[in-house]
């Protein structure tokens, strides 16, 4: 069974009633494990690689060893780019095997962002290759991906110390 995109995974979990899980993976023991338990449940499952796992495992060594999960498990595996940063970055990886990508342009300007989105979707669309969008802001730091706080959060809540 070759890799496989999430439109039909969702699809069959919608329908079926059951969640997906979806899981970060860097190395060999990781992705074993993780497949190892999915094969015990028969669970199909999304490998997800942030572009920090990609620079530091290697693309190809990542794509073998996802390739023998899928042998070894026999099940529906989603490869998945977690917060991909740039359309070369979701590229290269749609071009390298990945079957989901990721692009998270919420460091940009949201018309920006957005161009960015409908740019990653037209490519990988007629490849197949589903893709999500962070066409939000949320603050912090994910991998490669830098978003600032830009006004003070404000509490509305109740100051539990002068509670009675």
């Amino acid at each position: 069974m070759p890799l496989v995109s999430t439109r039909e995974m969702f699809k069959k979990a919608y329908s079926g009633g059951y969640a997906i899980g979806a899981f970060n993976v860097n190395n060999m023991e990781i992705i074993q494990g993780i497949t190892e338990a999915a094969k015990e449940e028969k669970a199909p499952l999304i490998l997800q690689v942030s572009a920090g796992a990609r620079k530091y495992a290697n693309h190809t060594y990542l794509m073998k060893l996802v390739e023998a999960a899928v042998i070894e498990t026999n099940l529906p595996i989603c490869l998945h780019l977690d917060h991909g940063d740039s359309f070369e970055l979701c590229k290269s990886c749609i071009d390298g095997g990945f079957t989901s990508v990721m692009i998270d342009g919420s460091h940009f300007p949201f018309e920006d962002n957005i161009e960015l989105a409908r740019k990653v979707v037209e490519y990988a669309h007629p490849r197949n290759v589903t893709v999500e969008a962070e066409l939000g802001k949320l603050a912090g730091v994910e991998d490669e991906v830098k978003v600032p706080l830009h006004r003070p959060i404000r509490s509305r809540g109740i100051c539990h110390k002068n509670r009675r």
